[in-house]
């Protein structure tokens, strides 16, 4: 980690989470365009689950980013017994708090459906796609968090391994649920909740590798102090989480009323096949900066700050140049890419193709304020990381949400996303310039 080339090195641990981040975007764009054959409605149901997967990443991502990035830091120290009780902790606690909401929510399926935004036609479906999803919310929720320790621990490759065969399962069983079996959207919750259920025990499995740290029981020591360092590990993504939950069930609400009427369930189905659209291709970016995580907190915690600038750069210009190409695809071809979702409803079609447009006109930018506030999180610095880790799906995003289409009607639901990425890169430039800065300093 402290030693071989900074691009190379950034490269080899990317290559296992962008191919875990993209086969698990993969499996959520195959659940959609198998679902889109179906109804719209149940294309819709997808949307409205979304905010509650969201709920799920909320707390995995917060003690996976949490107790991996103590992890690495006191591995690149040598404290190998801290990084133990705080890898227990780190997994043990989620599982008791997805255990807890699943108890909650299961039994008030149709309250939590409108509570995320469902229209009253698309309810039923979402509480058919809900119901298994609740029930395996401890299993996805630990999942999460394993997978970010054995990525920030240096083996990404196993937790690739435990994630890309949970979403291969699931694309195999999605067609034999819904249609082999007749059970409709049901039958792809019920897929999903099964290869989530394979994977965490792969990954389980994967931390009782020799180059792994082991999850013990008898290392789970729960204390303020452990708690502590993984609230400042994991606020970031936290609070990233948390307004993305929150921007899903806004957008629901948003796209069913300023809908023409009767086309609430189109919409709804439009922004959820959009949302799909860029988190696939996002899930590239993200899986490269992931791997940029592990290098820069090894090297930080090294004091090796030559090497976790030049990872940061590498790291910011790949994901422009990526995202680059991947807008201008978008921007020419957004019409034929949203009818391979549903193609038998053309108010769907015009409504997604003019919201991907937007989107792809300012994806380009997420490249630089992605990376950066990956860096803030790995080097502690926990208020720069978690201002920018809310500002694209929370403190820029709602408010153009809110106000948008009070001037525009749709057109400012579909224009919100793009505003806000806009706004969160001007934000982030003064911040990208001062931690270059920093680190040059730090360099001397």
């Amino acid at each position: 980690m402290t030693q071989r080339p900074v691009k190379l090195l950034v490269c080899k641990m990317a290559v296992p989470t962008i191919i875990a981040m993209v086969t698990t975007a993969l499996y959520n764009v195959v659940d959609a365009a198998f679902i889109g054959r179906l109804s719209t409605e149940g294309t819709a149901a997808i949307g409205v689950s979304f905010a509650y997967m969201t709920f799920i990443q909320a707390l995995g991502f917060f003690f996976g980013h949490g107790s991996g990035n103590y992890i690495s830091r006191a591995l690149g120290a040598k404290d190998a017994g801290s990084a133990s009780v705080v890898a227990s902790v780190g997994f043990v606690t989620p599982f008791l708090l997805g255990t807890l909401a699943a108890i909650v929510c299961l039994p008030n399926l149709s309250a939590l459906s409108r509570l995320l935004g469902a229209p009253a036609e698309v309810v039923p479906y979402a509480n058919d796609y809900l119901r298994y999803i609740v029930g395996a919310t401890p299993f996805m929720m630990s999942a999460l968090t394993l997978n970010n320790q054995l990525r920030l621990q240096g083996n990404a490759r196993f937790g690739m391994v435990g994630i890309v065969s949970g979403a291969i399962l699931n694309i195999a069983l999605d067609p034999l649920f819904i249609f082999t079996l007749g059970m409709g959207v049901s039958g792809a919750s019920l897929a999903t909740a099964i290869s989530q259920l394979f994977a965490w025990c792969l990954l389980l499995g994967g931390t009782f590798r020799p180059e792994s740290l082991h999850i013990r029981l008898r290392d789970f020591k729960p204390s303020w102090r452990v708690y502590y360092e993984i609230f400042r590990g994991g606020l970031p993504s936290l609070f990233r989480q948390v307004f993305n939950c929150a921007a899903a069930v806004s957008l629901n609400y948003c796209a069913a009323l300023y809908a023409a009427p009767g086309q609430e369930a189109s919409a709804v189905a439009a922004f959820a096949v959009v949302t799909r659209i860029m988190m696939f291709a996002f899930s590239v970016v993200l899986g490269f900066c992931q791997g940029f995580q592990p290098v820069c907190g090894y090297n930080y915690g090294a004091r090796k700050y030559d090497r976790v600038r030049e990872s940061w750069l590498f790291t910011s210009s790949v994901a422009t140049a990526f995202l680059l190409v991947i807008s201008a695809v978008g921007l020419i071809f957004s019409p034929q890419i949203v009818a391979l979702f549903r193609a038998e409803d053309p108010a769907l079609i015009e409504i997604g193709a003019v919201t991907l447009r937007w989107q792809c006109a300012a994806f380009p930018l997420v490249g630089l304020f992605t990376a950066t506030g990956m860096l803030f999180q790995n080097i502690r610095m926990t208020f720069p990381a978690t201002l920018l880790s809310v500002c694209r799906n929370g403190l820029f995003f709602l408010p153009a949400l809110l106000l948008l289409p009070t001037w525009l009607g749709m057109q400012g639901v579909q224009m919100a996303q793009g505003v806000a990425d806009m706004l969160t890169f001007v934000l982030a430039v003064p911040y990208a310039v001062w931690i270059n800065r920093k680190l040059k300093k730090d360099m001397k």
